[in-house]
């Protein structure tokens, strides 16, 4: 990387770091928060716990309906984009919401960031809105 004349790069490199680490460190202590992992062990039993059940249980016992249905789920987990992944983490903050409504810390941290993301939504619906009527007003002319 090539550093600029008057060290701009250099600052910029540092401050971008800097955030980073900021917002990993934020994230890391909300996902690892004993009551946020125990929510999201309950949620990942409810989404993928029970193939693993199926196929150890079917293969136990020989039911072959049972080890065919964990199989064929298990197998549908794998692949990169299944809605599996995204659908745990929403079961699990909806369990963190019920069975912890007083975990004010961890609930504040995930209050803020709904509306960090709230808002950016909000903004780049005005960006949109604006720039379409900016083309609209550029053809009438």
């Amino acid at each position: 990387m090539k550093k600029r004349k008057n060290g701009k790069f250099k600052i910029r490199l540092k401050y971008w770091w800097r955030n980073i680490k900021k917002w990993t460190k934020k994230i890391v202590s909300f996902c690892l928060n004993p009551r946020m992992v125990l929510c999201f062990g309950i949620a990942w039993v409810i989404t993928n716990g029970w193939c693993y059940a199926f196929i150890a249980i079917g293969g136990w016992l020989g039911i072959n309906w049972m080890l065919a249905v964990g199989t064929a789920y298990a197998a549908f987990l794998w692949f990169p984009f299944t809605p599996e992944k995204l659908v745990t983490i929403i079961i699990s903050l909806f369990l963190l919401k019920r069975l912890f409504p007083n975990d004010e810390k961890t609930l504040k941290v995930l209050q803020k960031e709904l509306d960090k993301l709230k808002a950016a939504i909000k903004r780049k619906k005005t960006e949109i809105k604006e720039k379409k009527e900016e083309k609209k007003k550029a053809r009438e002319e």
